[in-house]
């Protein structure tokens, strides 16, 4: 399973584990440890994930971080957990405090659902008070994906992150100086544009006039671009609506089947696709979802079926081709599918032959 794919599966299991979280220790264990282990270190290893792990301040002795992600025998990110229903607003100042007696390049603060990433842009060896990089778990976006890589194990790179720290910075600060000033325009904002279109004067008068206005040329602005977007992801979704018109027959006795794909199903497509990944292109793994049962196929081929998901049942089952025989196999929980990796392998293998 690629990166992308495990930090999509941790958001899916958050939001279900969440009602059972009533603690901040819970919340560690069931979300922040996961996470790190995505980032690819060893969260059983202290040489890698120092847990508790002493910054001493000043007089005050015996002051602990929750982690501290090593590198070369020095932590070089400390993270500060808390609770999920925690606001992390009131928590910068502890890990403020933190930060500047230990060789940490960053801090992470986190709740296991918002991430809040920190270094020292405006001073060098204290923390900012505003994070360069945050994003939401649950609403997590492909470029903060991106972003987020970086701080990989394999990818890790001080320096790196540094460099491009700053303009992720001003980037966010940009983005919400945008937002307010197209929610209610301000006078240097609205004379900026206002100037470049009427050739008079720019008195109050003039300025308060063209306030409305401007507002509304941005709403317009960006409701015709959400538009075209959405019109063009329309065409491409009944081009391959058409085109999977012509490979699937239709059920005559039931052609109205309201089908819908859950989330449990999703997760299974997941789990097989990062078992198979080791041997094939990804994208040639796909899945169809029917009314009864949940199929995943190769190169999008219901004659080249790798697997049969029944998750909408009391008896949760995974069917499999073994020996040219379809074999039910009952399973207690989605993550049982790794037992079956050797046959869905062997199973793709013979596939790609044909």
């Amino acid at each position: 399973m690629d990166f992308k794919d495990q930090i999509l599966q941790l958001a899916l299991r958050a939001e279900k584990m969440l009602p059972q979280l009533q603690t901040e220790e819970a919340t560690k264990n069931a979300l922040i440890m996961p996470f790190i282990q995505i980032m690819g270190y060893d969260v059983f290893n202290p040489f890698e994930v120092n847990p508790e792990y002493i910054a001493d301040i000043g007089i005050k002795k015996g002051e602990k971080v929750d982690y501290a992600i090593m590198k070369d025998g020095e932590p070089a990110i400390l993270i500060e957990c808390k609770h999920h229903l925690e606001n992390l607003d009131p928590h910068n100042s502890q890990l403020f405090r933190y930060f500047h007696t230990t060789k940490a390049k960053f801090g992470l603060l986190s709740n296991g659902m918002t991430y809040r990433f920190y270094t020292d842009l405006v001073e060098k060896n204290k923390m900012d008070t505003t994070p360069f990089f945050e994003f939401k778990l649950t609403e997590i976006k492909d470029v903060e994906i991106a972003e987020l890589r970086k701080f990989h194990k394999s990818y890790f790179d001080v320096e790196n992150i540094t460099n491009t720290a700053s303009e992720l910075k001003y980037l966010n600060e940009f983005k919400n100086i945008l937002t307010k000033e197209m929610d209610s325009p301000s006078e240097n904002f609205v004379a900026f544009f206002t100037k470049q279109v009427y050739p008079g004067v720019l008195t109050a008068k003039i300025k308060e006039q063209f306030q409305p206005i401007v507002k509304r040329s941005f709403n317009q602005l960006i409701n015709d671009t959400i538009n075209e977007r959405l019109k063009s992801a329309l065409n491409q979704e009944k081009q391959k609506d058409a085109q999977e018109a012509a490979k699937i027959e239709v059920v005559p006795d039931n052609p109205s089947a309201n089908i819908v794909t859950t989330e449990e199903e999703l997760e299974g497509f997941y789990i097989v696709k990062s078992i198979l990944r080791q041997i094939i292109d990804a994208k040639r793994i796909t899945y169809r979802d029917a009314q009864s049962y949940f199929a995943i196929l190769l190169d999008d081929n219901n004659r080249k079926t790798i697997c049969r998901l029944y998750l909408n049942t009391k008896k949760l089952l995974v069917v499999l081709d073994e020996n040219k025989k379809e074999i039910k196999h009952e399973i207690s929980g989605i993550d049982e599918i790794f037992k079956y990796s050797d046959v869905l392998v062997k199973t793709v293998e013979k596939l790609d032959k044909k």
